[in-house]
């Protein structure tokens, strides 16, 4: 049925040596194998993002037992390891990218691994994987001015359309981080759908510029896989994450409510 929950898996790099900014959100690529193996046992068909909230936005069915397999940032990994992983199963997924991250004309510095470059972008988007915006410069979204929010988002969709071809339909927010703000400025720059974190499965309700994602880890093994794919004890797996994110949020709008005032009085 078009309306049912739909597991959405969050990737990062894809390495078996990752560094320590990398390390928490890295899979080795023998788990990674593993689990595309576990999702073709369990009948798992992938779709894209852009598949996904066409068929919820229009009621159109999805297939069987439909899952995502989505990759932020865009470390080399995802095309060095992912990639020949997704060919041999048929599976397509989608790869957002901070397009300041990755290696080339446009690079800024901040990526925080090897990082693909637009090459590599390319073979993948020829390999079945749909590439979504992740930003330009992978910021807090939320903490940005209004310019500064429409350029990150504008950057990022001017670049991977003028290497690809084609506009990036699908977004993902850095951080998982977004507010009513940033999601209509998303919306307004010509994204169609975007996702957040939430480590939950998605779902219609939630509107297609939050829909929620779980987060596959390093230390994710088989039987939580199976678990966070089949929407089985997810609160329970994430409920530190939660918490966390939570009190985070609170720090993060206190700093924010100080910012202005501070800026009033100038």
């Amino acid at each position: 049925m078009s309306g049912q929950a739909v597991p959405i898996l969050m990737y990062h790099s894809v390495a078996t040596a990752p560094n320590e900014a990398t390390r928490a959100l890295s899979v080795a690529p023998e788990a990674f194998t593993e689990q595309m193996a576990q999702l073709a046992d369990l009948g798992r068909t992938p779709v894209t993002t852009a598949e996904l909230a066409r068929c919820w936005r229009r009621g159109d069915p999805l297939p069987e037992r439909p899952v995502l397999i989505t990759f932020d940032d865009g470390y080399e990994g995802v095309h060095r390891h992912a990639l020949p992983v997704l060919a041999k199963h048929g599976f397509v997924s989608t790869l957002f990218v901070s397009t300041g991250w990755l290696r080339g004309a446009h690079d800024t510095g901040g990526g925080l691994d090897t990082m693909l470059d637009w090459d590599q972008v390319r073979d993948l988007a020829g390999g079945g994987v749909e590439i979504g915006g992740h930003s330009h410069t992978h910021p807090q979204l939320d903490q940005l001015d209004d310019d500064t929010l429409r350029f990150e988002l504008l950057r990022c969709k001017e670049i991977v359309t003028d290497e690809l071809g084609a506009a990036p339909v699908s977004f993902a927010y850095p951080y998982g981080y977004s507010s009513r703000r940033v999601r209509r400025t998303v919306r307004e720059t010509g994204y169609r759908q975007s996702l957040a974190v939430g480590n939950g499965l998605a779902r219609p309700g939630q509107g297609p510029y939050a829909l929620q994602r779980v987060t596959v880890r390093r230390n994710t093994g088989a039987e939580e896989f199976e678990r966070l794919v089949q929407g089985r004890a997810i609160a329970r797996n994430f409920a530190r994450d939660r918490a966390l994110t939570k009190g985070y949020a609170v720090v993060r709008r206190a700093r924010q409510v100080r910012r202005k005032a501070i800026g009033s009085r100038v």
